[in-house]
C-alpha cells in the first residue's frame, strides 16, 4: 500500500473433526429448547483403518432453535470425534455433547442442517445412539457402518497436493510459499447439486447470481456451495444480505478460485477489489479469493478482498495478491483461521479488527521492503490486528517487515508465531506517511524462529498484559462475539 490521497477506508455439509473446547466459552445464554422433537440421519461417508468420516443431518421438528446442542453416545471404547468444524465436541467420546460454533446457530421449524466429523475407532465401529436436540430425543435412521477399506485417511487429515498460486512469479530464493495452507478444515459434500458450477451442473453459473438469489434481510444462513473451477468476476455481498456462506467443494482451497484483476490505477484502491463483502455474519470456507493483477507490470495496488462485514469468518481460505491484498474496514471484525495470506506491501491493511489464527503468511518480495501490515486503528479502539500462533515466511531473508502505521495509532500484535529468516530482525517496523512506528501500538509476544528477537526496536507485550490480548478479547466487541 502506498501513501494514498483518497480516504481508505439448502444444504449444508461441513466435514467435521473435533475442536476440543468447552461449551461454556460459547456464551452464557442457554439455547432455545426444541418444542416437538427432531429427526437425525447419520451416515459414514468414508472409512479407513482406525478412522472414519461421518455426516449428521439434523431436522428440527419443533419451534425455531436459536443455538443448538446435539447429544449422542458412542457405544464402543475407542470411538471419538477427532476433528470438528461448525461445532465443538466436549467430551469427544462416550456421551458426546456437540454445540454449534459460528454458523447455523438458528434452525427454523422443519429446517435442516447437515454437519459431519472425522472420528477414530478401535475393535469395532458401531453407530452412535441416543441423539437429542437441545434435550429432546430425536427419531431417525442410523445405518450401520461397514468394514474399513484399506485406503488412506481423507484429505482433511493428509496434506493435499501442491498447487501454485495464480500470481506466482519466479521461484523464491529462500523458502517457498505454502501452496495450500493448513490441511482443509471443511471437506466438501459427497453428493447433491452444487449451488454454483461454471459448467452448468449447478443451479447457477456464477457466484454473483447465487448471491443475488438470496432474499434481502435473510434471517437464516444461506449456504452457497461452489464447484471447483475458476470464477472470474467482481463479487459483491450486499449489506442487506447477511448470513451468507460461500463454501468451495474442491479437495483444497486452491481448487475453487474467485478472481478478478482490477487495479487502483484504473479504479482507485478501494474499488479495485475482486470481492466486496458488506453483509454481516459472512463465512467463507475452502476457497481462494485473488486479485491476479501483476504489480510488476503497473506498480499499482490491487485488493483481493474488501471487507466491510462485521462478524466475518474466513476458514481454510487463500487470500492472494500483491500490494494491498486484504482490506479490513472500520466496521469489520474478522476471524481468519487455518488460512493462507500472501502479498508484497501492506497486504493486511485497514482500520478494522482482525485475528489471524494458525495462518500461513507469505511475503513474495525478494528485495526491497515488504511490510505485512498497515493498520489505521482508531485511537479509541484497543484492538487492531492480531497474528496469533501463525507462521510467517518469505521469498528472501531480511526483507520482510511486520508492519508500518497507516494511521498514527495503529495497533498490531504478532503473538506466539513462528517468524522465519525473512524478517528484518534488527528493526521489523517502519514509519509511514509521517507516522512514526515508535508512536504506534506495535507489539510482539513470545514469537519464535530465526526472525524472532528482542531489542530496543521490538517492543514486547509483558506476561501480565498478555491476558488482555487474546483472540477472544480482540473479537468480543460489545456483543461478546466468540467464533474461536
Amino acid at each position: 500500500m502506498k501513501a494514498l490521497t483518497e480516504h481508505r477506508r439448502p444444504f449444508l455439509l461441513v466435514a467435521v473433526g473435533a475442536v476440543l473446547a468447552t461449551v461454556g466459552s460459547l456464551g452464557t445464554a442457554g439455547p432455545a429448547r426444541a418444542a416437538a422433537g427432531c429427526q437425525v440421519g447419520y451416515a459414514v461417508t468414508g472409512q479407513w483403518a482406525g478412522g472414519f468420516t461421518a455426516t449428521i443431518r439434523i431436522t428440527n421438528l419443533g419451534d425455531p432453535v436459536d443455538g443448538w446442542r446435539l447429544d449422542w453416545t458412542f457405544p464402543a471404547a475407542g470411538q471419538a470425534v477427532t476433528q470438528a468444524w461448525g461445532f465443538t465436541a466436549s467430551p469427544a467420546s462416550g456421551a458426546v455433547v456437540a454445540t454449534n460454533v459460528d454458523y447455523d446457530a438458528v434452525i427454523g421449524s422443519n429446517a435442516t442442517v447437515e454437519v459431519g466429523f472425522n472420528g477414530s475407532w478401535s475393535g469395532s465401529n458401531p453407530s452412535p445412539t441416543g441423539f437429542a436436540l437441545n434435550g429432546v430425543a430425536c427419531t431417525g435412521s442410523v445405518p450401520p457402518t461397514t468394514a474399513p477399506p484399506t485406503s488412506a485417511p481423507p484429505p482433511s487429515t493428509a496434506p493435499p497436493p501442491s498447487t501454485a498460486p495464480p500470481t506466482s512469479t519466479a521461484p523464491p530464493t529462500t523458502g517457498s510459499p505454502p501452496t495450500t495452507g493448513p490441511p482443509p478444515t471443511s471437506a466438501p459434500p459427497s453428493s447433491g447439486t452444487p449451488t454454483v458450477a461454471a459448467d452448468g451442473t449447478g443451479r447457477y453459473r456464477t457466484v454473483q447470481a447465487a448471491i443475488d438469489a438470496v432474499p434481502a434481510n435473510n434471517g437464516q444462513r444461506a449456504v452457497i456451495t461452489i464447484k471447483p473451477g475458476t470464477y472470474r468476476q467482481v463479487i459483491t455481498v450486499p449489506a442487506n444480505k447477511p448470513n451468507i456462506t460461500l463454501q468451495g467443494l474442491g479437495s483444497t482451497p486452491a481448487s475453487t478460485l474467485l478472481v478478478y484483476n482490477n487495479a487502483a490505477s484504473s479504479t482507485g484502491t478501494f474499488n479495485s477489489a475482486s470481492m466486496f463483502v458488506n453483509g454481516a455474519n459472512f463465512v467463507a470456507e475452502n476457497l481462494a479469493i485473488a486479485n491476479d493483477y501483476d504489480e510488476n507490470n503497473g506498480s499499482s495496488q490491487a485488493v483481493a478482498l474488501n471487507l466491510n462485514a462485521d462478524r466475518a469468518v474466513l476458514r481454510n481460505v487463500r487470500l492472494l495478491g500483491d500490494q494491498d491484498t486484504f482490506l479490513v474496514n472500520v466496521n469489520a471484525r474478522a476471524y481468519v483461521v487455518n488460512s493462507y495470506v500472501e502479498g508484497t506491501v501492506d497486504f493486511i491493511f485497514g482500520d478494522g479488527t482482525a485475528v489471524f489464527a494458525n495462518c500461513s503468511i507469505y511475503e513474495k518480495r525478494s528485495s526491497g521492503q515488504g511490510p505485512i501490515t498497515a493498520a489505521r486503528t482508531d485511537p479509541a479502539k484497543q484492538y487492531g490486528f492480531l497474528i496469533y500462533k501463525s507462521t510467517v515466511t518469505g521469498a528472501a531473508s531480511n526483507v520482510t517487515y511486520l508492519g508500518r502505521p497507516w494511521g498514527p495509532n495503529a495497533q498490531v500484535l504478532f503473538r506466539e508465531s513462528s517468524l522465519s529468516a525473512t524478517i528484518h530482525t534488527s528493526q521489523p517496523w517502519l514509519d509511514m506517511s509521517g507516522n512514526s512506528w515508535q508512536n504506534a501500538r506495535f507489539l510482539e509476544y513470545r514469537n519464535t524462529g530465526a526472525g524472532a528477537g528482542v531489542n530496543a526496536n521490538r517492543p514486547q507485550l509483558s506476561d501480565a498484559q498478555a491476558a488482555n490480548y487474546t483472540p477472544q478479547r480482540y473479537l468480543a466487541g460489545p456483543d461478546g462475539w466468540n467464533p474461536t
